[in-house]
């Protein structure tokens, strides 16, 4: 019941908010506001229909009314038709091919081939059951997600989002490349509470950006750093994005234990795209802000410290073991109760309806792609999909957990140039966790390792949205942008396979976790300097190799090759720093 009333408002706020077509205009009463309308009107009649028959549907499954089957099909085509408005016609694409396959599966070629099935038992699965659009997927984003959701929009109308983003400016702005810096701070600092990349990037690269492009850097650099910045939100604790919920689904884990484990990787992945700011600024020669321009710490502190109470709340009810949305819900309601401490942050009646329907907004992506992905997931194990992918990727890697890690990375590619980031983890975890559990990964390693390599659909062209978003405040060019965006982020391919080969996840004794962690950090830093050719001045090419063979030691799953990898990398940097300072000492 819950989860039709979701998906029948998500739907109607869909078709109300969404043109069908970029031409379409619906400011006045026309053809296509009376369609939509039309829309609205089926959605929420479809959506109704299981609440109000649930009892007899529950009775009659298998042997189906002919109403049934014609609710069915509508429902599925408005789910795929609001797919189509909000995330594009590459997932609405996959969603009528997952039916097909479904379909035609006698057709299709040995490897994949099955029985096949009637279309009758298709629509029926997928919107009368709980194994296509009212699964998991959508359950998920009805209940832990939208409380979040909504928690990040009264966060940013109260004005918590800009007391982060000051924050960040005040304690990074002086140093080199210190806008850069801010915007990655910052966006680790947001994103831990809001877990959308794309409300990230608009949220601080329209402060961000312009200061990168006044210090000097190029805009396309400037929104790709915004970008990567932003899609390291979804990796960072507490909240993360959808995915995290979904894993803790999937894994039957609690969501406190995801929390724990996925710390130290994304302050790592934070720490490399850091890297790769300063190390451009460098280059560059981009200096800090004159420190006269800069706000005060203490004066910042002082005037949001009580932006600080719902963190601190949410964080103490995770600790007692109460469900994320209960979590949820009292962080909502103590960040309004905060915001009312100080007259300036004070939240009035508008206000909170802003807050609401800010809630309500960002909600409609996140659920459509659940919505929709549930179509893909349904098909998958009504065929035996599943099952048939974990066996040909086994077949492929013949046991190697490298190369298997490998081709999930290319299909994780594939598609995230399509999907968003939690529909592209859906179909990953229920296509590829499987290969890779049978081939000795523990259940949560695999998951998170497909949940990182879903984050790539932010930045990976041509679909790359969180870089497009920023493309458009750098006023540079989307493709070019994406790019740069996708170098960034190479945390993203790196740090995953330590979950497999090392006990990076708390999958062992405190004190190896410590030594991964820490000689991970030091190889994530030679393989940055390997990428950018700098480290205190410009490096040849047998310098830089020798910083790959270093990052190659470190990040390697031994004790003895970890030792002789940070002795290699304290030799190269002392060895680039002298010539840095002959450099400089250079009239030349």
């Amino acid at each position: 019941v819950q989860r039709s009333v979701h998906l029948g408002a998500i739907l109607a706020l869909t078709f109300l908010l969404r043109p069908p077509f970029a031409k379409a205009k619906k400011d006045r009463l026309n053809a296509w506001l009376a369609l939509d309308l039309c829309l609205v009107a089926l959605s929420m009649a479809v959506c109704f229909y299981i609440v109000y028959y649930l009892r007899d549907i529950f009775e009659r499954q298998g042997d189906w009314l002919y109403e049934d089957y014609l609710v069915s099909v509508a429902g599925i085509l408005l789910v795929m038709e609001a797919c189509r408005r909000v995330i594009g016609l590459i997932m609405t694409g996959i969603c009528a091919a997952s039916i097909l396959f479904a379909l035609y599966g006698p057709y299709m070629p040995d490897m994949f081939a099955h029985k096949g099935y009637s279309l009758e038992r298709i629509a029926t699965t997928l919107w009368l059951t709980t194994e296509g659009v009212f699964g998991l997927p959508l359950a998920v984003a009805a209940t832990f997600v939208f409380v979040f959701v909504l928690f990040g929009a009264f966060l940013e109308s109260s004005g918590g989002g800009t007391f982060f983003i000051e924050l960040a400016h005040a304690l990074t702005g002086r140093f080199s490349g210190g806008p850069a810096k801010t915007s990655v701070i910052a966006s680790g600092f947001l994103g831990s509470v809001s877990g959308s990349a794309v409300g990230n990037v608009v949220a601080t690269g329209s402060f961000t950006i312009p200061m990168m492009k006044k210090v000097g850097y190029r805009p396309h650099v400037a929104g790709a750093i915004e970008a990567a910045a932003s899609t390291g939100g979804q990796l960072m604790p507490p909240i993360m994005g959808a995915g995290a919920f979904l894993m803790a689904e999937f894994t039957n884990t609690s969501y406190l234990t995801i929390i724990k484990v996925a710390f130290i990787p994304a302050v790592m992945y934070y720490f490399t795209v850091l890297l790769f700011v300063h190390f451009e600024a460098q280059k560059y020669g981009l200096v800090g802000q004159p420190k006269e321009s800069l706000p005060k710490v203490g004066a910042v502190v002082k005037e949001g410290l009580h932006f600080i109470i719902p963190l601190a709340i949410l964080i103490y009810v995770l600790l007692q073991n109460y469900s994320p949305m209960m979590a949820g819900f009292v962080a909502v309601i103590s960040t309004y109760l905060a915001a009312m401490l100080r007259k300036s942050t004070r939240m009035n009646f508008s206000k909170l309806l802003k807050a609401l329907e800010t809630g309500a907004r960002n909600a409609i992506m996140v659920s459509v792609a659940c919505a929709a992905a549930g179509i893909i997931v349904g098909m998958v194990s009504l065929t035996g999909m599943g099952l048939k992918f974990s066996s040909l990727v086994l077949d492929l890697s013949q046991g190697v957990v490298v190369l298997a890690i490998l081709l999930i990375g290319l299909a994780s590619l594939v598609l995230g140039m399509g999907l968003p980031v939690t529909a592209s983890y859906i179909v990953l975890a229920v296509l590829a966790a499987p290969a890779m559990t049978m081939l000795g990964t523990s259940l949560l390693a695999a998951h998170m390792l497909i949940f990182w390599y879903s984050q790539d659909a932010n930045v990976t062209p041509p679909v790359c949205l969180a870089a497009y978003s920023a493309a458009g405040i750098a006023g540079s060019g989307p493709l070019e942008t994406g790019l740069e965006s996708w170098k960034l982020a190479k945390g993203l391919y790196i740090i995953p396979l330590l979950f497999c080969y090392s006990p990076l996840l708390f999958e062992g004794p405190w004190w190896e976790v410590a030594e991964t962690a820490l000689t991970a950090t030091a190889g994530l830093y030679s393989f940055a300097v390997f990428f950018e050719g700098w480290c205190r001045s410009h490096l040849n090419w047998p310098m830089r190799i020798a910083f790959a063979g270093a990052a190659w030691l470190l990040l390697w799953p031994d004790m003895g090759l970890h030792a002789l990898g940070a002795g290699l990398l304290a030799g190269l940097y002392l060895a680039s720093r002298a010539a840095g300072r002959r450099l400089a000492a250079s009239p030349a």
